[in-house]
């Protein structure tokens, strides 16, 4: 059952996630954990392919036919987390409210997240110096907790489902920010400080809705007034119009 969230208690969080030597990971998770390695050590634009193929003992002949490029390893990272915690998603929490169904997946998340958490903080130092940078691992983070929403059993389609999408990378944002300070092993700061984002999370995705709701209306309403209005035509556009069937032949 899930916990009443009002004074979040600790919890112990072993991780699910403790990588053997690189030199027995497929290559695809070595490159992975050797950018994460030196993410902790250096500053994100110090590190060179060829440090990180040194890193995982592979040739960059090898490296290159695994990645092209940092920012696609920081893909080939969020999909390996991701899959740890799909993997770890279970009907036990069906009966709770939605909030205590996402607080779950994401302190899972966490979970999976903490051997590479000098790596994660370097790279968020970097992209806070980095905008365009930021702009595309927010699309990494977009389609990461577009899954969370799911495992989550939670509607991330439409409208509506990106605002929420969109609105959970923002909170997910913010959550990081409090582990990274949070030194405790039972990451009770960083506990209090998710239950209290989703909180207000929910209370803006409730907002969102109802406002979704009374203009759905509206939106027929518009929709059918332009389904109805008479379409013109000229000799031109009939013209036009078989000029592009003859196009479309070709």
């Amino acid at each position: 059952m899930a916990q009443e969230h009002g004074e979040p208690e600790s919890r112990d969080h072993a991780a699910t996630i403790d990588p053997p030597g690189k030199s027995k990971l497929p290559s695809r998770d070595a490159v992975i954990e050797a950018l994460l390695e030196l993410a902790g050590e250096r500053v994100w634009e110090d590190i060179t392919i060829s440090d990180i193929a040194a890193r995982a003992n592979l040739s960059l002949a090898d490296f290159r036919d695994l990645y092209p490029s940092k920012g696609a390893i920081l893909g080939g990272f969020a999909r390996k987390i991701d899959r740890v915690v799909l993997e770890g998603t279970s009907d036990d929490l069906l009966g709770e409210p939605a909030k205590e169904r996402l607080f779950d997946v994401l302190m899972r998340r966490l979970d999976a997240l903490a051997p590479y958490k000098l790596g994660i903080e370097g790279i968020a130092e970097w992209l806070a110096r980095a905008p365009l940078a930021a702009a595309s691992v927010n699309r990494l983070e977009l389609n990461s907790m577009r899954f969370m929403l799911e495992a989550a059993g939670i509607e991330s389609e439409g409208a509506l489902g990106a605002i929420k999408i969109q609105g959970l990378v923002l909170l997910w944002g913010r959550v990081l920010r409090a582990w990274f300070r949070d030194d405790d092993p039972g990451f009770a700061t960083t506990m209090a400080v998710l239950d209290k984002e989703l909180t207000r999370g929910a209370q803006f995705a409730s907002r969102a809705d109802d406002i979704s709701r009374l203009a759905s209306p509206l939106f027929s309403l518009a929709r059918a007034f332009f389904e109805r209005r008479p379409t013109g035509s000229s000799p031109e556009s009939g013209d036009s119009k078989k000029e592009a069937d003859e196009a479309a032949k070709v």
